[in-house]
């Protein structure tokens, strides 16, 4: 990032989801941005879910609009001297562009800000190495 927090950073869902603690770093990016939420063409219900089964606090979403109208809306809302999109696909990117936002792949972000993916992440379901397997559960 370029050092200024006056930012509105807004995550596509599917971006949130190939990170490996999509909590830490939403919290993480709180450090440095003004507002952050989430954006996607998903229902309002599958965004609401994901994001409270993570813990995730958002800003905005974007609810039952479309992610253009959501970006321009934020836009108006929040007005912050940078607008970032954490995307995932070439479609986000030309979204981002169209919508005078700033584009950062989830990759590119996660590299900048040290945040883990979750396919370079640890097995989550692998058995701890010092637990012994218990034979007393049912």
């Amino acid at each position: 990032m370029d050092g200024s927090t006056d930012m509105t950073l807004a995550f596509e869902l599917s971006a949130l989801q190939e990170l490996a603690e999509p909590d830490a770093a939403f919290g993480n990016a709180r450090q440095w941005s003004e507002y952050v939420g989430v954006v996607s063409e998903e229902p309002t219900y599958v965004v609401t879910n994901y994001t409270r089964k993570h813990r995730i606090r958002q800003d905005f979403f974007s609810g039952p609009r479309g992610k253009a109208e959501s970006l321009e809306s934020v836009r108006e809302q929040f007005d912050t001297e940078r607008h970032v999109f954490v995307g995932t696909t070439d479609d986000d990117r030309a979204l981002a562009e169209s919508e005078d936002w700033e584009y950062l792949s989830v990759e590119d972000a996660a590299g900048a800000a040290d945040w883990t993916l979750a396919e370079d992440a640890p097995e989550a379901d692998a058995a701890p190495v010092d637990q012994p397997e218990r034979d007393d559960w049912p």
